[in-house]
């Protein structure tokens, strides 16, 4: 009787450490994670984020991975890096990084590259040293050019403009906003004078402070662009409080779920945006193609991305390489009142 219970507690301990092996080993394959992939937000609150991480966890679940999703309280590239840190340690498969700072997180990211993940960014960009591709809502250019001719037709061709941004390390936000300026340059802009970029880090009771303290500063100004959602829905409820509807006009980007409001009473006559849900999605498949080998993040390479069909992966403007959703939509009047629901 002796004899056979230590036989069962050598089994028993045999079948436990096994399992230990089998679970260490499937958690070195593939840069560690197998088929789980992590996907980091700038902040947590942020309804847009929100919506990419649930179409990031679409598309990875689609595909029969797990996700993990992630988003620091606070906006900052320090937060974000305690995240990576925490990620580098769970042995995660791949990692999408929607970037607080362009180049601060690169040590991090190199340690996670270094340790087997699949990096890659989303929506905002970090250096191309730091990633293998990065996922674009679209092109940039098109993007900064779009929201000057919405500003320049809203101002009546001449006027005060000014641009509320999220946080000033946003590697999207600052290129669109040097499109912007490229273009302001043009002659066919000169009446219109940009007074001021003025940041909201992408929270709310900033953004509205921000947007009174742009309206106190400049009591002439015509049109405010907020290519950011944090920041144009709170700009949408500050000129809507102070009834300045037709007085002053606001664009951007924005959820049409939160300006739905502001469009149908005119304070935001009009303004743009993509599916962040679609965005998110995008990502899934750049996630698994990224750890199975399929694409490397090379400019020319192509795959599939489920039921948004084919991409190819192209140059992008900072020298790295990039995947482009499509182009930005235009939300108005007409047509908010069917998306407003959706997202």
């Amino acid at each position: 009787m002796k004899n056979m219970t230590q036989k069962v507690l050598l089994l028993s301990l045999i079948m436990t450490l096994t399992g230990f092996a089998a679970v260490f080993a499937g958690g070195t394959q593939a840069g560690g994670g197998g088929n789980v992939h992590a996907f980091v937000f700038k902040s947590t609150g942020n309804p847009y984020g929100e919506r990419q991480m649930s179409g990031f966890e679409a598309g990875i679940k689609e595909q029969g991975g797990t996700a993990i999703l992630r988003a620091p309280d606070l906006p900052t590239a320090e937060a974000q890096i305690q995240m990576v840190d925490q990620l580098i340690a769970q042995r995660v498969a791949s990692l999408c990084i929607v970037g607080n700072d362009f180049d601060a997180l690169q040590p991090v990211l190199t340690k996670a590259k270094n340790a087997g993940i699949k990096i890659y960014s989303l929506d905002s960009s970090v250096n191309p040293a730091s990633r293998l591709t990065h996922v674009n809502q679209a092109d940039s250019e098109k993007i900064g050019i779009t929201l000057v001719e919405a500003a320049y037709d809203l101002a009546g061709g001449s006027g005060e403009i000014a641009i509320l941004s999220a946080t000033s390390q946003a590697s999207n936000q600052n290129l669109w906003i040097d499109y912007m300026r490229k273009e302001l340059a043009k002659p066919q802009y000169a009446g219109l004078n940009l007074v001021k970029v003025a940041y909201g880090d992408d929270l709310r009771d900033k953004s509205v402070s921000e947007t009174e303290g742009l309206l106190l500063s400049y009591p002439n100004l015509k049109v405010i662009i907020a290519p950011t959602t944090v920041g144009i829905a709170a700009a949408g409820k500050v000129l809507s409080d102070r009834g300045l509807q037709g007085k002053v006009y606001l664009t951007g980007l924005g959820l049409p779920s939160e300006m739905a409001e502001y469009i149908d009473n005119g304070a935001c006559p009009y303004m743009y945006l993509w599916n962040p849900i679609d965005v998110g999605y995008l990502g899934a498949y750049v996630a698994t193609g990224l750890t199975a080998g399929t694409i490397t993040g090379k400019e020319g390479e192509k795959f599939s991305a489920g039921r948004l069909g084919e991409y190819t992966i192209t140059k992008a403007p900072d020298g790295g390489t990039e995947v482009l959703l499509g182009p930005p939509f235009k939300f108005d009047k007409s047509n908010i009142a069917d998306w407003k629901s959706v997202y």
